[in-house]
């Protein structure tokens, strides 16, 4: 059976209260002060079983002008809407005002009802209609059943209850959604059981035992015991009033305006891009950085609009903004929202979020109000590939997906395969699951593609740049995983080849010139004829032209033709292979080597042979015991 929550709307003291109570029995004003000034200041509930068995939940919002905020908390959630009119006052600012505000909250279902009968003539109660329908000409309540009753005779109220259960198998079982969230409404303590709240249930669905996180304090928490409509269940689903025992929770810590969620499955934040519209009876134009109260489920908090394509935006308007909030919310995107003045406090427009995490964004920008059309559309393919981009070079995770786009896995994992088909997101971290956007990721290549270019034009001498060195020298693929995932496709599609730890395009190839040439086979001489007592490269260097010469000396030590062991110290490679294999050979006869025995086999000095014996400790030909070398087990 499809839940459907039914919320009143209308002008104070036009018999919202007493028409709930004359159907239902339930008297939703609880508090001392409401029985005492017989208006409504808080949120009444009530439920009721309707003819056909379905179970009818009912928010009594106050009508009062002082209480909006509070009608606002109610109204959120609602499937359809009583808009009640007292006959003998008929349309008031207050009708008006929440009729304008069930429109911004996108409801689109509801009925008027026409209290106070008894206390007007036939004569009268017909004018009362007919200013009535012309009121609501053009709104969601436009060809809506009209149902005068008297909860004082009891006339009418049973027409109006088969109306409502009319109403009700029309009105469209909404999307459960894929979070549970339940903004709160009420908090109090019951002995014996600990903290309660109570709300509508506005998406997913909550069993007992279930973690929840309490927004936006982050607090976590155990569902301990549900109740709906004053019966306990195991599970409490979209459209029903659910009353929450939270385990390890003070009531202190939570209160109106919080949302319950499922555990971590929400994000705080200040910011928030969104559509405005703005009311045609707005009764000012709404200027660039105006201060608000904005309103959305059961939270109200300070916010200063950015409109980002104008200075200012006129009664009946629309355009693309981003709220600037005083303090962190958690919403979802296509949640909506009331804005109301500063002072004078009424309602002047509302919208829908489009983005519930956004970066702060520059006003007047093509490309960010390309960016909000893609979230406007309703098109989850769009919407999903455009939040890949958004994380441009980073890219974005699985895990954030659902949030950012208010979609369930099912849904995401269709889009996501289809889109990785077309590679317009491409998956470079599987452990983490993370997509990057093909645009970036072409961006991020192309990087790579042209630091090696330049490179190997300011270096022709040199084989490439190490992996580390390339990683450091990119701004796009800074990220190890990235970068590791676009060297591998480099290397694939024969772009980049790798030399150990050494990247170089393939195409690239050292060639020396006459002069170069020269250089090279002077240096080779000077180390093959030192052998093993060889001059350290300082006191070549001035026998050559700088730069050539310290180019030519790194290409033949990444040829293998010397062999670097310290700073400014290079062998010939034959010097200290021939060396080597003497060593082994010593030590598979001896066993051991003191460092003067090697020193005599050197026939150099201490500041070659302490060198030399490191660098075979170094390259796991020998090892340290003591002060002697033992040959290492291979």
């Amino acid at each position: 059976m499809k839940q459907v929550i039914l919320g009143t709307a209308g002008h104070i003291d036009h018999g919202k209260t007493s028409l709930i109570r004359a159907m239902t029995g339930i008297d939703t004003d609880r508090l001392k002060e409401e029985k005492e000034r017989g208006i409504t200041i808080e949120l009444g509930f009530a439920h009721m079983d309707l003819p056909s068995g379905q179970v009818l939940g009912i928010v009594d919002v106050p009508g009062h002008e002082k209480f909006v905020k509070n009608m606002v908390a109610g109204a959120s959630g609602i499937d359809l809407v009583a808009l009640i009119i007292a006959a003998d006052e008929g349309v008031m600012p207050q009708t008006r005002e929440h009729l304008e505000i069930c429109e911004l909250l996108d409801v689109q279902h509801g009925l008027v009802v026409l209290t106070k009968t008894d206390m007007v003539d036939e004569e009268w109660l017909d004018m009362v209609q007919e200013d009535t329908t012309e009121f609501l000409e053009g709104t969601f309540l436009e060809n809506a059943p009209m149902v005068p009753v008297s909860s004082a005779t009891g006339e009418g109220i049973e027409e109006l209850i088969q109306v409502l259960d009319d109403l009700v198998q029309k009105v469209p079982e909404r999307d459960p959604g894929s979070f549970f969230r339940l903004p709160v409404d009420r908090v109090f303590v019951m002995k014996g059981f600990g903290t309660v709240i109570t709300g509508t249930t506005v998406s997913g669905a909550v069993r007992i035992g279930d973690e929840v996180t309490v927004y936006p304090q982050e607090i976590d928490s155990k569902v301990r015991g549900l109740q709906v409509h004053n019966r306990e269940v195991e599970e409490a689903r979209r459209g029903q009033r659910t009353a929450v025992n939270l385990q390890g929770v003070e009531k202190a810590q939570i209160q109106r305006g919080n949302v319950i969620a499922g555990r971590r499955a929400l994000r705080n934040t200040y910011m928030l891009d969104v559509l405005v519209d703005l009311l045609p009876a707005a009764p000012r134009k709404m200027k660039n950085r105006a201060k608000v109260r904005f309103h959305t489920g059961t939270a109200e908090v300070l916010a200063t609009v950015v409109l980002l394509d104008r200075d200012e935006l006129k009664p009946g308007e629309s355009c693309y903004a981003q709220l600037r909030l005083d303090q962190p919310i958690a919403v979802l995107m296509q949640d909506r929202f009331v804005l109301r003045s500063y002072s004078p406090v009424r309602a002047i427009g509302g919208g829908k979020v489009l983005n519930a995490l956004p970066r702060k964004k520059k006003r007047h920008s093509r490309r960010v109000l390309e960016e909000l059309e893609v979230f406007n559309s309703g098109d989850l393919s769009r919407i999903t590939e455009q939040f890949v981009a958004l994380g441009r070079f980073q890219g974005v995770e699985h895990k954030d997906l659902p949030f950012l786009t208010n979609s369930r896995e099912s849904q995401l994992k269709e889009i996501l395969q289809k889109l990785l088909s077309r590679q317009r997101i491409l998956m470079y971290d599987r452990e983490r699951r993370t997509y990057i956007h093909r645009d970036f990721y072409d961006l991020a290549r192309k990087e790579i593609l042209d630091t090696l270019e330049a490179y190997h034009r300011n270096n022709p001498l040199k084989a490439g740049l190490s992996k580390e060195e390339l990683r450091s020298r990119s701004e796009g693929a800074r990220n190890p995983k990235l970068f590791n995932y676009m060297i591998g496709h480099l290397v694939q599609e024969d772009l980049v080849a790798r030399e150990q730890e050494v990247l170089h395009l393939t195409e690239h190839k050292v060639t020396l010139g006459q002069d170069q040439e020269k250089v090279r086979g002077e240096i080779e001489a000077a180390y093959r004829e030192g052998g093993l007592q060889p001059p350290y490269f300082k006191e070549l260097v001035d026998r050559f032209p700088e730069r050539t010469a310290r180019d030519v000396l790194h290409l033949m030590t990444q040829e293998g033709v010397l062999v670097k062991v310290k700073e400014d110290l290079y062998f010939h490679r034959e010097a200290v292979e021939e060396l080597r294999k003497r060593l082994i050979e010593f030590l598979k006869e001896h066993g051991e080597i003191t460092t003067p025995r090697f020193k005599e086999m050197t026939g150099a000095s201490r500041k070659y042979a302490i060198p030399l014996i490191e660098h075979f400790d170094l390259n796991q030909v020998t090892v340290r015991v003591g002060d002697n070398r033992v040959l290492r087990k291979q």
